[in-house]
């Protein structure tokens, strides 16, 4: 899997960041994609997905803040991060597969280096 995420850092509650997830090529326009996020001592969780024909999925918990979008032609994934929040703060990673289920339950055998998302004042 080669998958590189960046675009982490530090910023206040209420803040914004926009994470890229750079993908290997092989047939990314036909691949789902999701973003992931896993703070310390919790499990990874699933954040966003967006399937090939642009349809997007959220967690409750960052709805109407978070959008997740695909850019076929750059093999890349973003997430646009309004609004956020202290419980925001993980390491976020993307991965990618063709089938929605393995998304939706994150069971990859293998992730790329995530990105640090750190939200405090």
């Amino acid at each position: 899997v080669q998958l590189q995420a960046s675009g982490g850092g530090l910023v206040p509650p209420g803040g914004s960041l926009r994470l890229s997830c750079l993908a290997s090529a092989n047939r990314f326009s036909i691949m789902q994609l999701g973003w992931y996020r896993q703070a310390p001592g919790k499990e990874r969780e699933l954040v966003a997905a967006i399937i090939t024909a642009g349809s997007t999925q959220y967690a409750d918990s960052v709805k109407g803040r978070f959008t997740i979008a695909r850019n076929n032609a750059e093999n890349t994934v973003y997430l646009q991060m309004n609004s956020l929040k202290p419980e925001d703060t993980a390491v976020y990673y993307c991965n990618k597969g063709p089938r929605w289920i393995t998304i939706l339950s994150g069971n990859f055998d293998s992730w790329g280096q995530g990105t640090q998302v750190t939200v405090s004042s």
